[in-house]
Formats: C-alpha cells, sequence, structure tokens
C-alpha cells in the first residue's frame, strides 16, 4: 500500500527501518502532476531497488519572479494513483514551510555548468535546484536517484554536486519519454493551446533532422544549429530562447561534432517556455 508523507521527521523514521533491513531505496524527485515521463523513472526505480520513494514538492527558490511557481499545475490525487500504478512505495510531499523553515539560510550551488544554456536565462533556477535536491538526498540517502534527460543539464549539474560533495548516491539518467507526435511529455504541455502544441512539434522534429545530419557525416556545429533555426523560425508562435551544441559532460560549446555532444533548445510558445534535446556520440 502506497504511503504518503509530509513530515521529514516522518520519513526519515520509517527509512530508518527500512535500511536496517538492508532494503535499497531509489529516489525520484518530481514537481508533482505526473505523467509518462515521470512514470518510466518510478518503474525504473521500481525495478532496481526494494523501495521507490517519489518526492512531490513545487521548489519555489527554482523559480525566477516573473517564473509560472504560482499557476505550476498540482494534482496530488493524479499523482498518488500514478505513483502508485507505476510501483512506488512512499510519497514525500512536504510543504515549502517543512523544506524552508523561518530563518533558512544554507543553499547548494555549482559553478559553471549553471550559467549556460537554460542557467542564462533563468539566473538562480539551478541553485533552487541543487539546493532542494541536496536536501532530498540528505533526507532519504537513497542508493539510487534517477532523473530524465529531458532536462540534460540539470542531470549533469546534479551529477556533478553528488561527486563534488562525496555523496554516497548513485545518479541514474533516463530517456525521455515523448508522445506519438514526438512532443517530449513535460508538465508545462498543459498550458500550450492546440495551435501552440503543433508549433511545438517543430522542437523534435529539428532534433531529429539534426541527428540524421551528423548520421550523414555533418561535423560542423554551426551548419546543424542553422537548420535547426530554419525549422522552428518556420513557426510563427515559436520565440527562440537558445540552440546549442555542447559537450555532454563540460556543457562547452564545441566547435566540432565529436564524442558525445548535447544538442539543446529552449523556446517559448506564448507563455510557456518547452525544453528539449538529443544526445548523440560520434
Amino acid at each position: 500500500m502506497l504511503k504518503t508523507i509530509t513530515n521529514i521527521k516522518d520519513i526519515k523514521d520509517e527509512l530508518k527501518q527500512l535500511k536496517f533491513s538492508n532494503k535499497t531505496i531509489g529516489l525520484v524527485p518530481t514537481m508533482g502532476f505526473l505523467h509518462e515521463g515521470h512514470a518510466s523513472l518510478i518503474k525504473t526505480s521500481a525495478c532496481q531497488n526494494d523501495i521507490t520513494i517519489v518526492s512531490i514538492f513545487v521548489n519555489p527558490i527554482q523559480f525566477g519572479p516573473n517564473e509560472d511557481y504560482n499557476i505550476y499545475p498540482r494534482d496530488l490525487q493524479r499523482d498518488i494513483t500514478v505513483s502508485q500504478n507505476a510501483g512506488a512505495d512512499i510519497i514525500f510531499n512536504p510543504s515549502a514551510n517543512e523544506m524552508y523553515p523561518e530563518g533558512y539560510k544554507t543553499y547548494v550551488e555549482v559553478k559553471e555548468l549553471t550559467e549556460v544554456l537554460c542557467g542564462r536565462s533563468r539566473p538562480g533556477h539551478f541553485k533552487g535546484v541543487t539546493t532542494v535536491v541536496s536536501k532530498l538526498l540528505n533526507i532519504v540517502q537513497p542508493d539510487r536517484v534517477y532523473f530524465g534527460l529531458k532536462d540534460a543539464q540539470q542531470y549533469v549539474v546534479i551529477k556533478k554536486m553528488v561527486e563534488d560533495l562525496n555523496m554516497n548516491v548513485k545518479v541514474i539518467p533516463c530517456p525521455i519519454v515523448r508522445d506519438i507526435d514526438g512532443l517530449a511529455i513535460s508538465s508545462r504541455n498543459i498550458f500550450l493551446s492546440s495551435d501552440e502544441r503543433k508549433a511545438a512539434l517543430s522542437l523534435s522534429k529539428s532534433l531529429f533532422e539534426a541527428e540524421k545530419m551528423i548520421k550523414s557525416g555533418e561535423r560542423d556545429p554551426e551548419k546543424i544549429i542553422k537548420k535547426i533555426k530554419d525549422i522552428i523560425s518556420q513557426e510563427k508562435l515559436a520565440n527562440i530562447d537558445y540552440i546549442e551544441i555542447v559537450n555532454f559532460d563540460t556543457l562547452k560549446t564545441v566547435d566540432k561534432i565529436r564524442g558525445k555532444v548535447l544538442i539543446a533548445l529552449a523556446v517559448k510558445f506564448g507563455n510557456t517556455r518547452l525544453i528539449d534535446n538529443i544526445i548523440v556520440e560520434v
């Protein structure tokens, strides 16, 4: 039976007993409004661990002043259903006051990796992400933690934080889950109008075209970026934030396609900012 716990002390007490029984623990950190992408993370954790914990917490400190914290979709009953069906054992659903009580002063920050891509247009975002994830890892102390590669930069940043702080947890990347038409599944897709959603298909279309170019031998990042931009720009509703090709591990821009590269983009449709990417190894 799936348990829902809202208190830090209670989850620690629950986990103490499980760890005493040598149970392996997987953590899937989420902001709720769970979808098939989250379900795939939960299923992977359930296969690899004895106990799977899903944290549901819309983290206020990773949203900028003009971002969508107040309207970010929330539906705990839906989250409970998705988590249970995917094989979770515990939902940890703390309040903002539980995670950041009055007088809270401590933050965790990864430098350089957070200053590019989404970090450039969302200053402070990753400081909020690394702080909340470090708190969750400290509270739960899982053996493995799971992140979807739709936000590849987040995965790279968390992996670096875990390495640098000598945390005893494996960071497991999981592939992007897409709708049948190619759009990467996201909680924010609910905000798209039908016309915006059609226009948003240009993201995956352009990335698949980029992958095809590389497989056909193209190694010039500028030519690939131009092709992506041309495809997305055909959609009048698209407002491009960035299109970049970077080394997957360092997130530094590349002058030639070689090794493992991340082709990442962020585009706004109306008020909704979507991210997508593809990872290619040459």
